[in-house]
Order: structure tokens, then sequence, then C-alpha cells
């Protein structure tokens, strides 16, 4: 069970680049440790938050195991967690 972050490689807003947070066991999991981070609840994506490159440094050091973008996604893909954009799941 682990809290996964891939680089912050993402052009987003604000000019920043942005990495995604996924958990490969479960939703509470992943949004426990998004609120060690201050991720507002509008980060959230249906399987992943997009967390901005101003955090990922502390991710990292709160426990966040740091992956490449195709590590990340068979991970969750994986761990059954994963959403295709039609469906919808509750934040918790």
């Amino acid at each position: 069970m682990a809290v996964l972050i891939d680089r912050p490689n993402w052009p987003g807003p604000r000019g920043l680049l942005w990495s995604h947070l996924v958990s490969d066991s479960s939703l509470r999991e992943l949004h426990e440790f998004a609120r060690l981070l201050d991720m507002p609840e509008r980060a959230f994506d249906r399987d992943h938050y997009d967390v901005p490159e101003t955090v990922y440094d502390r991710a990292v050091l709160l426990g966040a195991e740091p992956v490449g973008s195709q590590e990340l996604v068979r991970r969750l893909r994986a761990s059954g967690l994963r959403l295709p954009k039609t469906r919808n799941r509750s934040t918790l």
C-alpha cells in the first residue's frame, strides 16, 4: 500500500507544472494523505489529485513514493481504482 506521485511534468494553471497523486490501495488512503498536504477538495479528479510543483517535495517528505508517470498509471490500473472519465465516484 502506497501513495504515489509522478514528477511535475504537466503544464497547468498559474504557469506551474503539476503532478498526479494516487493511492495503489484505496481512495481513503489517498484522501487522508491529501489532507496532510492541505490539498483542496477541488484538486481531486475521479481517482487522483492534481498537485502543483510547489507541493511535490513536501509530498515526498511525507512519504509519497516518487515514480514515473507510466508506473503511476500502471499501478493505479492494477489497483482497480482507475476510473474512466465517463464514470463518477464519491470523493470518500
